[in-house]
């Protein structure tokens, strides 16, 4: 069977980090959530998503296809129905639908035509920018479980002061000598070929991805999932770091989630709770105003590209755009333009040609190109957010 991931409705309540990417490709947990149904499904997936991210993100459609909600992560129950779908059969939660059967001739999906199934369990779903994080405790827990069933773990280092290790998996090649792992609280993972230097006190949930570092003396604790290739560094809570992000000196992030090829500058903090302790309201781009988020702790979401020079200070609930670069003193606003250049005194574009130049030098120094289909991604994020940017 071919298997294709959708946006969804969702997308445009996930930006700036659908901007640059489906929403099957969100890391949350140990695994994105296209690599999540990829195993669970044993297959390769591919998306439906924006025209101008189908280049980089190609949909492949065939004779029978099962489409499949990317905002619905899978669990065991869920797989096995959508496993099972047969032509004109759909799966809803509620009047959400999760999964429905086509095939490569059908001109159009009618579903008062179909048999529909639902599915009236529990089950973790990605709906907005900050569930990233917050629901990230339950996406680490499930994941863990998945990749670790009837594994065993490389040995844990003696120099190594555990908690719990029952609940430490560490795969081939990781490297970690005097830390101290506190899985009592949540498990911890530690990819393969990943660093943890020494000093670092970590308690879980705790996911360490493929290659990705975290640096001396760090102070880690509340579910936290560093990307493959990312680095983290200081004090960080209950924060999701998408691939290839830097966050690796001192200075706290806490409640929040940054993109790939993010920069946090030396000592750079954000805050992650009101002073007078009331819910945090976020930019959203759908109503183009700030929204309420049910959340008394909720710090920064940074898009991809994005950066901040040293000493940056984030206040509460702030949203950062795509390629956006933030340096001086004071706060800036709690909502940054994609391609912003400034701080508190004010904001200029930043132009794409200056943007593509430091994203050629960020990208290649992990031998990663910065190639014309990155480029055309990104110039349409620099047009599609004009009309938020005042020079």
């Amino acid at each position: 069977m071919n298997y294709i991931l959708f946006d969804g409705p969702v997308r445009n309540a996930l930006l700036p980090f659908t901007f640059t990417r489906p929403v099957a490709d969100i890391l949350i947990g140990i695994m994105t959530i296209r690599q999540k149904w990829e195993a669970r499904l044993g297959s390769t997936i591919t998306t439906i998503t924006e025209d101008y991210l189908s280049a980089k993100f190609p949909m492949v459609e065939m004779e029978e296809n099962v489409m499949i909600n990317a905002a619905y992560l899978p669990n065991d129950t869920l797989v096995e129905m959508v496993s099972d779908l047969k032509e004109n059969q759909a799966i809803f939660k509620g009047e959400d639908v999760i999964a429905f059967f086509t095939t490569e001739n059908q001109e159009e999906v009618d579903f008062d035509l179909y048999e529909i199934i639902q599915y009236n369990d529990d089950c973790l779903t990605v709906e907005h920018t900050w569930d990233i994080f917050s629901k990230n405790d339950a996406a680490i827990r499930a994941d863990f479980a998945y990749l670790t069933e009837d594994r065993k773990s490389q040995p844990i280092p003696k120099s190594v002061n555990v908690i719990a290790p029952e609940n430490i998996f560490i795969e081939e090649g990781a490297k970690l000598e005097f830390v101290t792992l506190n899985a009592s609280t949540g498990p911890i993972y530690i990819g393969k070929n990943a660093e943890i230097m020494e000093g670092t006190v970590i308690r879980g949930p705790f996911a360490l991805c493929e290659n990705a570092q975290v640096k001396l003396n760090a102070k880690v604790y509340g579910p936290t999932t560093v990307g493959p290739g990312s680095r983290i560094g200081g004090e960080v809570k209950s924060a999701v770091l998408f691939a290839n992000s830097n966050k690796g000196h001192d200075g706290f992030l806490g409640d929040s989630v940054l993109g790939e090829w993010c920069n946090i500058g030396a000592d750079s903090n954000n805050s992650n709770l009101k002073n007078n302790y009331e819910e945090v309201k976020l930019w959203s781009y759908e109503t183009e105003g700030f929204a309420k988020t049910g959340l008394q702790f909720c710090g920064l979401m940074m898009g991809d590209h994005s950066k901040c020079g040293i000493n940056t200070m984030f206040n509460t609930g702030t949203v950062v755009g795509v390629s956006a670069n933030i340096f001086g003193s004071g706060f800036p606003r709690n909502f940054v333009p994609s391609f912003s250049w400034g701080g508190a005194a004010g904001f200029t574009t930043y132009i794409t040609k200056k943007a593509f130049e430091t994203a050629k030098l960020v990208m290649g120094r992990r031998n990663i190109e910065f190639d014309e289909t990155e480029a055309a991604i990104l110039e349409h994020v620099f047009e599609e957010t004009k009309k938020w940017r005042k020079d």
